[in-house]
């Protein structure tokens, strides 16, 4: 199922574009190295995670930790997406994409969380990555400003410091057979995104943090860290 494609300007604002989104569809551990450091196997399949639209923020806006949380940062490149589909062939699947954005994908991983107890038992990720402003994005990324979607150069600062650094060639799963398989399961909207997985590095923040990613020399965020 198929409609028709909800075209995207360069000049749309990503603060109107997070507004019509109906979910973010994150995936866990999906780079190789990052794999590797966790001394875990390939999975033959992808796990995922939802973040909701109320996570969202935009710059300008300030990540905020809940009372009680310890938090993480995790660059990411997001995929939106820019029509209506149901289980598109891994063929078709770059068609239905709109374009790109940064996302970071801020994880709780205090006790209060038990986010790795979730992750070892099967239990819900919903808080510990779906809290208020857990998931802050930049401004839509035209389709035409990124050639080759794997192979981007992410990196991620912390007060000026270089946290992160990897190319999306080192993804597991990449972006046709993420879209095919979750649009197998779950019809995917316009305007939402798919986060495709954090290279290592990520770490603490707290408050009074700026945080500062980017992909290549395309486009950068910036966001302070708050806490309630």
């Amino acid at each position: 199922m198929l409609t028709k494609h909800v075209f995207f300007s360069t000049l749309d604002s990503l603060e109107n574009f997070a507004c019509r989104s109906t979910k973010c569809i994150g995936v866990a551990a999906n780079y190789r190295s990052l794999l590797k450091i966790l001394n875990r196997p390939e999975p033959e399949f992808p796990d995922f995670f939802i973040k909701p639209p109320s996570s969202y923020i935009t710059e300008g806006q300030k990540i905020i930790i809940p009372k009680g949380f310890s938090v993480n940062e995790e660059i990411e490149l997001g995929i939106v997406i820019g029509q209506q589909c149901k289980n598109v062939s891994e063929s078709k699947a770059m068609d239905v994409v709109a374009g790109y954005c940064i996302a970071l994908d801020m994880t709780a991983t205090c006790k209060l969380i038990l986010q790795g107890t979730a992750r070892k038992t099967g239990g819900s990720w919903t808080l510990g990555k779906g809290f208020d402003t857990a998931c802050p994005l930049s401004r839509f990324i035209s389709k035409g400003d990124i050639s080759d979607p794997h192979n981007v150069e992410l990196w991620c600062k912390i007060n000026g410091e270089e946290k992160q650094r990897g190319n999306t060639k080192d993804l597991l799963f990449n972006i046709p057979f993420l879209i095919s398989y979750i649009s197998r399961y779950l019809t995917l909207e316009p305007n939402d995104i798919i986060i495709t997985g954090s290279p290592p590095g990520m770490g603490p923040v707290k408050k009074g943090d700026i945080i500062e990613g980017g992909i290549n020399e395309v486009a950068s965020v910036k966001f302070e860290v708050e806490s309630e």
